[in-house]
């Protein structure tokens, strides 16, 4: 998914806004945690998505193992797409691995899988927010138009194609109008 060059402010309203919403639909904190050390085990991941389909998931793996962890990632990916949210609005699990110990990885890069992890829950809030029987918290989608842009708080969705101002996604790939 292609976004606008974003401001620093622009992705840290973004990041606190997704963690006020997290932790409040969930009723857990994320602590003293970095925004990916919080979620890199899928526990809170799988928390908040039970929290807003109850049952969704069944299982959640509570061992704090990588493997568990990646296993929680993908439980939480594949109710989101049961919840309707398509492959493009979806980030990687491995988006949420950490990178910084690697050479050849770049800040940019690091910052790039967050933003990924960004979007998703910008979409899955949406798909939240446009069920009539979700009464919880709600998640300010503005807090996102510097991550997202602007065009995509005026985004209308009609099944599998999403028309913006400037682009269409048709299934996932960008083409220009």
């Amino acid at each position: 998914m292609e976004w606008r060059q974003q401001s620093a402010v622009g992705c840290e309203l973004a990041f606190l806004e997704a963690q006020r919403w997290l932790e409040e639909v969930t009723k857990k904190c994320f602590g003293s945690k970095s925004f990916r050390v919080a979620l890199e085990d899928g526990v809170l991941l799988c928390d908040l998505i039970n929290t807003l389909k109850p049952g969704i998931i069944k299982r959640v793996n509570r061992l704090s193992t990588p493997i568990a962890g990646l296993d929680n990632v993908n439980v939480f990916l594949k109710a989101c797409e049961k919840l309707g949210l398509n492959e493009a609005q979806l980030f990687h699990p491995g988006d949420l691995q950490d990178v910084s110990t690697r050479v050849t990885v770049r800040r940019e890069e690091t910052s790039r899988r967050l933003k990924n992890v960004l979007i998703t829950i910008y979409w899955l809030g949406r798909k939240a927010q446009s069920d009539p029987f979700y009464t919880g918290p709600q998640l300010n989608l503005k807090a996102f138009e510097g991550l997202l842009g602007t065009a995509l708080s005026k985004v209308f969705t009609y099944g599998e194609i999403i028309f913006l101002p400037l682009f269409s996604f048709i299934q996932g790939s960008a083409i220009q109008v």
